[in-house]
């Protein structure tokens, strides 16, 4: 074990926290030094994590336009000190979590929220999903006495904190674990968050191409401190007005995008910002104004949601920005359900009609 020591531990090797969380961390007035876990035992990812690691850092590229001008710059991130995977590095990654860690983070993404059989197991197994993983991280932890952590997932799940501890919850008590440590773990700060960044392009063999415009949003409570101090981090009092703006205009029109695309057929190396000059990019524009700002008018934040959609689509005629939608399209139903259920939901059936919202959310269940 080197003598580097992480007070964070992230799981996920993704190139949003690459040009997210770990570039926050490296740039951050205090920076703070990370250890990068791969929860799914890819090989293939193999280079990706021994390169997060460098002492050089890797290079995070911004390019876009900044208060109309455009601009790129390229940044090193040194945050990174150590990476493992559960995969192979069980013994190692517990022995530090028990040690050195204050903070753990988390974007692992749907596949690795996802319950599996394993999860009730009584000993770790590779097979289990992230939450387990964590679980038995957490139980080594209380077992050694250490002292409680905050957890930070990032996913993008409303209330999240709430819903990673409810899973951690029901794992425990399927596995039969002791009140005592189920006390405990309830007891931890879990932190809601809201993370927005679009990163286009990974960087070989690590490294990523993101838009200037960046948000991590942590809902104020009881033991939550902001991660870093850094502009893009903040601490609010409710995150449900972002929240809803994020995912019902920016992230709602990332997956309207996506059946539009679909239906006619598009080219599968076609980016966003070309959508945009075509029919899709016309039949999103119409869908906002017929049925997304009308449904936000109905919940009395018309002015707020018009006022976020101009600045959503600046973000997604970016001409610096390559931002595939094949890569958006990935897990597009699970995507649809939170994106466009959930707003249908939340307007609810005294709302405004919205038809094409349903037929786009009924093709994503299909």
């Amino acid at each position: 074990m080197s003598d580097i020591r992480t007070p964070v531990l992230q799981f996920g090797t993704s190139r949003f926290l690459q040009a997210h969380a770990d570039l926050f961390f490296s740039e951050a007035a205090e920076p703070r030094a990370v250890t990068v876990v791969q929860s799914s035992g890819d090989p293939a990812r193999a280079a990706r994590l021994g390169a997060l690691a460098a002492p050089e850092g890797f290079p995070v590229v911004i390019r876009g336009l900044t208060d109309g001008v455009a601009s790129e710059t390229e940044t090193r991130v040194t945050s990174v000190k150590r990476t493992l995977s559960t995969a192979t590095d069980w013994n190692a990654l517990t022995a530090i979590f028990c040690s050195e860690v204050e903070l753990v983070i988390s974007n692992t993404g749907d596949a690795g929220y996802q319950p599996r059989p394993a999860d009730f197991d009584a000993d770790f197994s590779q097979e289990m999903s992230f939450p387990a993983k964590l679980f038995h991280l957490l139980a080594a932890r209380f077992a050694a006495g250490a002292r409680p952590l905050t957890i930070m997932p990032m996913e993008l799940v409303p209330e999240n904190g709430r819903v990673l501890r409810d899973r951690l919850l029901a794992i425990g008590t399927g596995n039969r674990a002791p009140a005592a440590l189920m006390d405990w773990i309830a007891g931890l700060p879990f932190a809601n968050s809201l993370v927005d960044r679009i990163v286009s392009e990974p960087l070989e063999p690590a490294g990523a191409v993101a838009e200037p415009y960046a948000l991590w949003a942590i809902e104020r409570a009881p033991g939550i401190a902001a991660p870093c101090a850094h502009p893009a981090v903040q601490l609010v009092d409710d995150l449900e007005e972002i929240e809803r703006l994020k995912l019902h205009v920016l992230n709602l029109g990332h997956t309207s995008l996506v059946d539009f695309w679909k239906r006619r057929g598009g080219a599968p190396d076609a980016l966003v910002r070309e959508l945009m000059d075509g029919p899709e990019g016309r039949a999103l524009l119409e869908l906002y104004e017929t049925e997304v700002l009308p449904g936000f008018a109905h919940k009395g934040r018309g002015d707020e949601a018009r006022a976020y959609l101009e600045v959503t689509l600046d973000r997604f005629r970016n001409p610096f920005l390559d931002h595939r939608i094949a890569d958006i399209a990935q897990n597009h139903p699970q995507k649809a359900e939170r994106r466009i259920g959930a707003f249908l939901d939340w307007v609810g059936r005294s709302g405004p009609d919205m038809p094409e919202l349903h037929a786009i959310l009924k093709r994503a269940r299909e």
